[in-house]
């Protein structure tokens, strides 16, 4: 069982990411991940680190896309104060799966990426 609190904390910053992302700005995608985090964008490749993982995004967001919409997301607890999130996804010139966001709840009570796993289809 999630406590509300970590639930509140993965939502609210799972939908900054995504209003950042709708709004083209790569810095604040990246800036909901931890430091030293994880992404694998499939078929794209793996990015370590936020500065990695925000040069992917301003690549993506450049090339156009937007729009970004998760469907039937679903969250579970992965100890005391992680979650995983996980959801289809469709934006404007692509789809696709998120397999596993890691969500991971800070001292400051919000909540940031350690690992984020995805693929994408056009």
């Amino acid at each position: 069982m999630m406590n509300s609190e970590l639930e509140a904390a993965v939502k609210k910053a799972s939908q900054k990411w995504q209003n950042a992302f709708n709004a083209g700005d790569a810095q604040g995608c990246a800036n909901c991940y931890e430091a030293n985090a994880v992404m694998e964008a499939k078929p794209f490749g793996t990015y370590h680190g936020r500065a990695e993982i925000l040069e992917f995004w301003q690549m993506l967001i450049r090339e156009g896309f937007s729009k970004i919409e998760y469907i039937n997301p679903k969250i579970v607890a992965s100890g005391e104060s992680s979650a995983i999130l996980s959801s289809d996804w469709k934006m404007n010139k692509a789809h696709g799966n998120i397999s596993k966001e890691l969500w991971v709840l800070q001292s400051d009570g919000t909540a940031l990426l350690r690992e984020d796993y995805f693929s994408a289809a056009s």
